[in-house]
């Protein structure tokens, strides 16, 4: 099954918190597996050029992106975002995530225990 890496995995290993390298080890044993959604992507675009860290994002593109696909959903399947976000209580990030896992059939990796909620409708894998 491919995977779909949460915004938070990237983001442990950018901004060079705690499970660094947990989620790098993770990554590197799947690389072949691995999808990035496009809103984790512009996420990711968001906060590092907000803490002035360009050069962060442009390594990332350099190294990540020849390497994995980009996934969006539809424009036909947004409205399923407002659904999983009133039926499960998500935000619209994690609502996004789980529309887009459904539709394309994907694991999602994370560390969001947010995820929890919709346990049993998609595989949710936990990196800790």
């Amino acid at each position: 099954m491919n995977l779909l890496i949460d915004t938070n995995i990237f983001l442990e290993i950018l901004l060079n918190q705690e499970k660094k390298e947990l989620c790098k080890d993770f990554l590197q044993e799947n690389i072949d597996n691995l999808s990035i959604s496009d809103f984790s992507l512009h996420s990711i675009g968001v906060i590092l050029l907000r803490n002035k860290k360009d050069k962060t994002f442009s390594k990332f593109l350099k190294d990540i992106l020849p390497k994995i696909s980009v996934l969006t959903l539809t424009k036909e399947k947004y409205i399923e975002i407002l659904k999983f976000s009133k039926k499960y209580n998500l935000d619209f990030d994690d609502s996004y995530q789980a529309c887009l896992s459904v539709d394309k059939n994907l694991e999602i990796i994370t560390m969001d225990k947010d995820f929890k909620k919709i346990a049993g409708l998609i595989n949710v894998r936990y990196i800790s």
